[in-house]
């Protein structure tokens, strides 16, 4: 049987970067992997480009049962410490907006820069290794035993870097909760995260035309607010705003969506009447959405008045269709699923973990990190912070 000082299960940026981290502590390290290669959720981050980090992390933009504790972690390794390692292996990168980092090339370039660090500290990677068995062996010097299609192995630390249910088709698995579960740790209930909604019912076939069109948007759920793009979509919505808002709508409840965050529409509507009295309702609200959009809400917020020409509309009805726009009400029926999610809510409840090397409280040597845990980032790089902090946090323990 093969012995290591660690063993991580799961090869994604969490594993990874605690197998860096304990390497360059002298560690001898195992990196096991289920699927056909490492890092495959990096690959296809950020549409092929890896938004790797955020320039404005805070624990505000994390989700958790217990939301102090990623401050620890996100302390002791920050973004940038990590846009560092990225300029010290000079991959360049831009930022997009809201201090979003992508690479200029290609997702490749991050996956690139952690097998760098690992070949330099020796780290050993399985692929395709599948695990049938963990369990801790009790004896004076405490180890964990883990049994794969390659091997049996053994060692002092166990981490737990398995990744949450988002995304099957990656290779996603429960794994990590049932590793929980099986050693008496408390796991939260787990669901889809900044996953687009699906629409079914009358509205889908109103939403059918919009299908493609993106438009700026602020969007509300649960007093929490979000100011971003939307895009309709043939299931429902997607983009920024609803990934967004995903992560705090509740199944049954109606979402706020204000179409024009930037125009008060009722001051624009007054405006142009006394400008342009003669025009139409639907070519006026055009030059602030596209026309399509515009016709769809005519056909259901004002269609008895289309006809009319502005100054026949009463200032009353344009303050409530103006109203409408800046308050629309719409009940998602559900979201697409961990299918699409690019992360999953839940997990492996922080109480029972250190905040400060995400070892079990339970038991001496066995780790959780990553998204295997009850923390989730907001989109924008977010997660992948959580990735590298809870990483090196718990590298620097193993």
């Amino acid at each position: 049987m093969s012995h290591y000082d660690a063993i991580i299960i799961g090869g994604g940026a969490a594993g990874l970067f605690c197998a860096i981290t304990a390497g360059n502590r002298g560690r001898k390290v195992l990196v096991i992997e289920g699927s056909n290669k490492i890092g495959k959720k990096i690959l296809m981050s950020g549409g092929g480009r890896c938004n790797f980090t955020n320039l404005n992390i805070s624990p505000d933009n994390y989700l958790s049962q217990n939301p102090h504790f990623c401050k620890s972690a996100l302390k002791r390794y920050t973004q940038w410490d990590f846009i560092d390692l990225v300029e010290k292996h000079g991959v360049q990168y831009h930022e997009k907006k809201h201090g979003q980092l992508f690479c200029n090339e290609s997702s490749k370039d991050i996956l690139t820069l952690l097998k760098t660090e690992c070949d330099q500290v020796g780290i050993k990677i399985l692929t395709e290794c599948q695990v049938d068995k963990v369990s801790k062996i009790d004896t004076k010097e405490q180890e964990y035993k883990v049994n794969t299609n390659k091997g049996k192995f053994k060692s002092e630390s166990l981490v737990i870097a398995t990744g949450g249910l988002s995304i099957p088709k990656m290779g996603a698995s429960g794994f990590g909760y049932k590793v929980a579960e099986k050693f008496g740790l408390n796991v939260l209930p787990t669901r889809a995260a900044l996953v687009p909604f699906t629409i079914t019912d009358k509205q889908k076939d109103k939403f059918k035309p919009l299908s493609g069109i993106s438009h700026h948007v602020t969007i509300q759920s649960n007093n929490k607010l979000f100011t971003e793009d939307m895009l309709f979509t043939h299931r429902g919505l997607s983009g920024p705003a609803v990934l967004q808002i995903s992560n705090y709508w509740q199944p049954t409840e109606a979402i706020e969506i204000n179409l024009s965050p930037e125009q008060d529409i009722f001051k624009f509507l007054l405006d142009r009447k006394n400008i342009h009295p003669k025009m139409l309702l639907r070519n006026l609200i055009s030059q602030l959405m596209v026309k399509k959009l515009v016709n769809v809400l005519e056909e259901q917020f004002w269609k008895d008045i289309a006809e009319k020409t502005i100054s026949e509309i009463s200032n009353n009805d344009l303050k409530e269709i103006a109203s409408t726009l800046q308050h629309w009400q719409l009940k998602p029926s559900g979201t697409e699923g961990y299918r699409t999610a690019e992360v999953t809510l839940g997990g492996v409840d922080t109480n029972e973990l250190s905040s400060k090397t995400m070892e079990s409280k339970q038991h001496k040597g066995l780790y959780f990190i990553g998204e295997v845990v009850d923390v989730t980032g907001h989109l924008g790089g977010f997660n992948f912070q959580w990735a590298w902090a809870s990483g090196y946090a718990s590298g620097t323990s193993v």
